[in-house]
């Protein structure tokens, strides 16, 4: 996960790894290869899939359409599997985007992400604005995609259930990193919560 208050830094953080924003200084590795001066689908080419707050997705298309436009021949994450994952999609696969709810489209634009088969899927705010019965579908699917062994980097503020679900946190504090550590190291000292999370 990537933690910290708004204005932290952490949208253009994510933005900066998926090539949508160049850093000023610095570097951006994935795979030990620099990324920086790459365009954003060279980016998209390596495996590194942005799903942003506002969700993206194409409204005037279907859902069916959203999902086989972003298809890659070869990814194993084709539309039986999204719909497995995501069966409120199949239900709706004939709708517009413009016609689904805001969970659902959060959905789609999930489903539509792993389409293109990620080594690492970014979510950007990730049940921001959602109703709690819909939170709470994005959380299991992404503790099952965690358990099939995607790699997930996660922005969101219900750090309680972020914490269940990774496996390792970096909170920012005006564009710098000034702590990493894992779950149980995040829950022991309340007072990282209290100086960097709390509103």
């Amino acid at each position: 996960t990537l933690l910290g208050r708004n204005g932290a830094g952490k949208t253009t953080t994510l933005k900066t790894i998926a090539g949508v924003m160049q850093p000023t200084q610095g570097q951006v590795r994935f795979g030990g290869e620099p990324l920086q001066r790459l365009a954003t689908h060279q980016v998209a080419q390596r495996g590194i899939c942005l799903v942003p707050e506002h969700r993206g997705i194409f409204k005037l298309l279907t859902v069916e359409e959203n999902l086989l436009l972003a298809q890659r021949k070869k990814s194993p994450w084709q539309l039986a599997d999204v719909y497995r994952i995501f069966p409120r999609l199949q239900e709706r696969r004939t709708n517009g985007g413009g016609q689904l709810s805001g969970g659902e489209q959060q959905m789609l634009a999930i489903g539509r992400a792993l389409s293109t088969n990620p080594r690492l899927l970014i979510l950007d705010e990730a049940t921001e604005g959602l109703a709690p019965v819909i939170r709470e579908e994005i959380w299991r699917c992404l503790a099952a995609l965690k358990a099939a062994g995607q790699t997930i980097l996660v922005v969101d503020k219900y750090v309680h259930r972020l914490m269940d679900l990774a496996d390792r946190h970096f909170i920012l504090e005006r564009g710098r990193l000034v702590w990493e550590g894992d779950s149980a190291a995040l829950n022991a000292d309340r007072r990282l919560w209290e100086r960097y999370l709390a509103v």
